[in-house]
């Protein structure tokens, strides 16, 4: 093989390996006549060879030809996998995988389709083979083959669409005079969320098997870009508006309850707002103009690498915890979101870091978890340590559940910080309730208290006591909500439920529950969703344990979730006065 042979292109090697096959066709027929005029014939099976040997020269530049494309797509492939992989910018990547789709299938015209919330189709992308994009007047497509894909999650391909007998009398194929049609679902998390349609009205057979794989792997692509960039986009506004309001910026910092500090290039320190000097300890003169890279090595390790990879790579890190220990503030602990900080031409000029401050709530969650172990201080003395061992008896017990009602509005108006602090202070005020009757706290549930009484240690009186701490509560809540604003008024929902239950430990050595588990407990949950605001439901078992020390009224027979037969409920409205006699129990 000569110099010159190795540098061809793959192009030129197929041009040169048909020209080399059709030349020898030519002289093989112009010998052979030659042969014929003189009266001779050809030696046998030369003919033949000099056939085959025509036939693979052309067998040969089809497979190089093959092999080309096939390199082709592969890089085509990666170009749009790089373009994905480090723009933000969602129209630009989109954008270059349609016109991929055009240029590597011979499409006439590609478009890329996202459904809506109300079931719609939304155009994103619509372009031709001129790398142009077309307008609405444009977009003449085939909804019943977009349906199918869509309704299917397969790809639909068909070489002649005017022929194809599963879309024979579709309006649209007849009047666009569509041919070769190529859709392709795009998918996300599993689910179809758009299709990539591809068509050419004029050419036939257009789009084989390797066009079908290749546009699902482009769209695979897309669904990545759409995910990503589309947030990465979002963020990016958000910063730019940001930038280009620097007159308000000032007021802006001061009422962020997050702290924000930003840096410039060389990693000097521009900005801090009074959260940022708070949260580290360290007022502005001492912040400002200072070296991010020597307070970086301070609140957390790997954090300088971070912000060099924002700066350089354009990369965003979002939620990053970390433990540090600041001179002034002691141990804490610290959330981080580092993003580049771009000018209004999109270039970047920095970084810029949010900071939370999770010390408090991180103490919170240690102090909720200890709380959700927590039982009477008088049956912890009574219990010895050294006989704790897994597994479980039956006991009578009396349950009680509650729940703070109107809590699920209330989360979705209020911030994480006032949410539990106001948590805190209803559920103490229960959790205290249930103490004073030497009552066993099982769990905390969100924003629900499960407690029961006569176990571990029997108490003869334990339905009363139950009663007793369920008027509590809701005396307690009176008692917090005086103390707030309206907005914060939070009411509990009670239910109470008498039966047989299996009380233990359960779990490991290293992590233990003490809890009851059965039927009986399950009524007083769903009893509890039965309660109204300041309401505290009995069942008959209960209330009839009790019946001359309290005052009940009927709410008659309710059917609970996870029982066959409705149950008899009574509500409580107080304890009996002394020396009152006690009433008919149905009649209240």
């Amino acid at each position: 093989m000569t110099e010159s042979t190795v540098r061809l292109t793959p192009q030129e090697h197929v041009a040169r390996l048909s020209r080399m096959a059709e030349e020898m066709r030519g002289q093989l027929a112009a010998h052979a006549a030659s042969r014929r005029r003189a009266g001779e014939t050809m030696p046998a099976g030369v003919e033949d060879g000099l056939k085959h040997l025509c036939g693979s020269l052309q067998v040969l530049a089809d497979s190089v030809e093959s092999m080309d494309q096939e390199r082709r797509n592969l890089r085509s492939l990666a170009d749009v996998a790089k373009v994905v992989n480090s723009s933000l910018d969602l129209p630009t990547v989109l954008n270059e995988v349609i016109d991929t789709v055009i240029r590597l299938t011979g499409a006439e015209r590609a478009f890329l389709m996202l459904q809506t919330e109300g079931g719609g189709l939304e155009t994103v992308v619509a372009r031709n083979w001129e790398r142009a994009s077309l307008g609405e007047a444009e977009i003449e497509i085939s909804r019943t083959v977009i349906d199918r894909a869509l309704h299917e999650g397969q790809a639909v391909l068909t070489t002649n669409a005017q022929n194809d007998p599963r879309f024979d009398a579709q309006t649209s194929i007849v009047a666009y005079n569509l041919r070769s049609i190529l859709c392709v679902p795009l998918q996300a998390r599993g689910e179809t969320v758009g299709v990539i349609y591809a068509d050419n009205r004029v050419r036939e057979g257009l789009f084989t098997e390797r066009d079908r794989l290749l546009v699902n792997s482009l769209a695979d692509q897309a669904a990545v870009a759409l995910e990503n960039a589309r947030l990465f986009d979002s963020v990016r506004n958000s910063l730019d508006d940001a930038t280009q309001l620097k007159n308000l910026m000032e007021d802006v910092f001061k009422s962020i309850a997050s702290g924000v500090l930003t840096a410039d290039v060389e990693d000097r320190i521009t900005l801090c707002n009074p959260a940022a000097q708070q949260i580290l300890g360290i007022k502005a003169e001492h912040l400002l103009g200072a070296s991010l890279a020597d307070l970086l090595p301070q609140l957390g390790e790997g954090l300088p690498e971070r912000v060099r990879e924002v700066k350089t790579a354009d990369q965003r890190h979002v939620g990053l915890e970390v433990h540090s220990e600041l001179a002034g503030r002691g141990p804490m602990d610290l959330a981080l979101n580092i993003t580049p900080l771009k000018m209004a031409d999109r270039t970047t000029r920095g970084v810029a870091i949010v900071l939370e401050d999770l010390t408090e709530k991180r103490k919170l969650e240690g102090q909720r978890r200890l709380f959700e172990r927590m039982v009477s201080p008088a049956v912890i003395h009574q219990l010895d340590p050294d006989s704790l061992h897994l597994g479980g008896r039956r006991a009578d017990i009396t349950t009680l559940f509650a729940d703070i009602r109107g809590f699920s509005l209330f989360s979705a108006t209020n911030n994480p910080e006032v949410l539990v602090r106001v948590l805190n202070l209803y559920l103490a005020a229960a959790a205290e309730a249930v103490l004073q009757q030497e009552g066993t706290i099982d769990k905390f549930l969100g924003d629900g208290v499960m407690a029961w009484f006569n176990a571990p240690m029997p108490q003869p009186d334990h339905s009363l006591r139950a009663i007793q701490a369920a008027l509590a509560i809701r005396q307690a809540v009176r008692e917090v909500q005086s103390k707030l604003p309206r907005q914060f008024h939070l009411s509990f929902g009670v239910g109470v439920h008498y039966g047989e239950a299996i009380l233990g430990l359960v779990g490991t050595q290293n992590r233990l529950d003490y809890t009851a588990i059965g039927d009986s407990v399950n009524t007083a949950k769903r009893l509890q969703e039965h309660a109204a605001e300041g309401q505290i439901l009995l069942t008959r078992a209960v209330a009839s344990r009790i019946r001359q020390q309290v005052e009940v009224r009927s709410v008659g027979a309710l059917q609970l979730k996870g029982r066959d037969e409705p149950v008899e409920v009574y509500e409580l409205l107080d304890l009996r006065l002394t020396g009152r006699r006690a009433g008919d129990l149905e009649t209240g």
